[in-house]
């Protein structure tokens, strides 16, 4: 059997179990791909070069257990193989962290939120930074920039250090850990606030499949309509931004309770591949006035 046999018979295993997929690939085809290549140390870009790669009869046994393991575990692709990508860059992951997927990586990589940013841009801040993926986006995009990146996990941080430490970044990217904002100094203010937050609503967090259950709660549970984080950071931002900065938010498929949450407030949809309102700007202008107590009739 040769390798892109095997390929499509890992295929179609993964999708006769019905595993779930969102960690990186987003069909049972490319996750088997991914596995097999990973698992046999072939270059993950390069399915075309070997795909007619003979297997031995050893591979295929050590590869039927790496699958096996994938259905039996439902743990995501990327906990197996200690690493995912995001545009196309790598990152170290293990199930201290949620696999980064954050839309807000594309945002960067296409420069959707230049326009909007203050003529020079000196201090970014990523919260709820995981692995810390996003803070080191930041720093490759924006490399006169200084980062911190917070988080209120210590495991997270431990993860994102070894990430700061493999792109070389520890002397642009400081790592905090506290809750929220009060992870950063009280006098600190920033120019772009990047902030991919726990937002997914209890109910769609009782249907979550297995794959993603394996990931820390905390990352992804928002409360009863997942604007509970949300609502503690709008409220206190503006006095962590600086006059021109503005705040990029994920929020994923919460556009509902999010205008439910914050009906006056106004925001930019910055579109990528998936969704068209997934993520949104707000300048602190924005906040300051989306925000403002109703003001009582007379």
């Amino acid at each position: 059997m040769n390798l892109i046999d095997y390929v499509n018979r890992a295929s179609a295993r993964l999708d006769e179990a019905g595993v779930s997929f969102g960690h990186g690939t987003t069909n049972a085809f490319d996750e088997a791909a991914w596995l097999v290549l990973w698992r046999l140390g072939l270059p993950l870009d390069d399915l075309d070069g070997v795909a007619e790669r003979p297997l031995a009869d050893a591979e295929i046994a050590t590869l039927d257990a790496f699958i096996g393991e994938r259905i039996a575990t439902r743990r995501p692709a990327a906990y197996l193989t200690g690493e995912a990508w995001l545009q196309g860059v790598p990152f170290t992951v293990d199930e201290r962290v949620i696999v980064p997927r954050s839309l807000i990586a594309e945002v960067l990589a296409e420069g959707l939120i230049d326009p909007w940013l203050p003529a020079k841009v000196v201090r970014v801040l990523d919260l709820c930074t995981g692995n810390g993926s996003l803070a080191i986006f930041a720093a490759m995009a924006w490399p006169d920039v200084v980062v911190d990146a917070a988080d209120l996990s210590k495991d997270a941080l431990a993860v994102a250090a070894l990430n700061v430490e493999r792109h070389g970044m520890a002397r642009r990217v400081t790592l905090h850990q506290g809750d929220g904002l009060r992870a950063v100094p009280a006098d600190r203010r920033y120019d772009l606030i990047l902030c991919n937050p726990p937002y997914v609503n209890a109910a769609a967090m009782s249907a979550l499949p297995p794959e993603f259950r394996a990931e820390p709660e905390m990352a992804l549970a928002g409360g009863t309509d997942g604007m509970d984080f949300i609502r503690t950071l709008l409220a206190r931002a503006p006095r962590h931004l600086t006059n021109d900065a503005v705040l990029v938010l994920e929020i994923g498929n919460e556009r509902e309770f999010f205008e439910a949450a914050f009906p006056h407030l106004e925001v930019v949809w910055l579109p990528t591949q998936l969704h068209d309102d997934a993520v949104l700007l707000v300048t602190r202008r924005m906040l300051e006035d989306g925000l403002k107590p109703a003001s009582k009739a007379p």
